[in-house]
């Protein structure tokens, strides 16, 4: 059940960001740091996905635990974006808030797979 409910809050977050990126794209002419932000924050649900078939419960920790890396990554593009006025305080505050709450699910996640090896 938590996983599925981490694969769909993933999945909502990764159309998030992809919109966002196509906006700084269209709008900011923005291009570097909004293709790190993409392939950051897509990254996340990816892995999640990838995690879901690991081939051991060591795999599945290794993938969830690379998943909160790039979710991590992800909170560091959208404060850079934040900082230099390429994303409005609102629009930060809200994605950052859900990628906190993946980085928490995900700590969790990886903890209880931990505790069962």
């Amino acid at each position: 059940m938590a996983e599925s409910i981490l694969k769909t809050k993933s999945y909502a977050f990764a159309i998030e960001v992809v919109r966002l990126c196509r906006l700084l794209v269209s709008e900011n002419k923005e291009y570097v740091i909004s293709k790190q932000l993409l392939r950051s924050g897509t990254g996340v649900g990816a892995l999640i996905r990838e995690a879901e078939f690991a081939q051991s419960s060591k795999d599945f920790i290794n993938k969830m635990s690379i998943a909160l890396k790039e979710a991590n990554e992800t909170i560091y593009w959208l404060d850079l974006l934040k900082d230099t006025d390429y994303l409005q305080f609102n629009q930060h505050q809200d994605l950052q808030k859900k990628c906190k709450e993946l980085v928490a699910m995900l700590v969790s996640s990886v903890k209880t797979a931990k505790s069962k090896l």
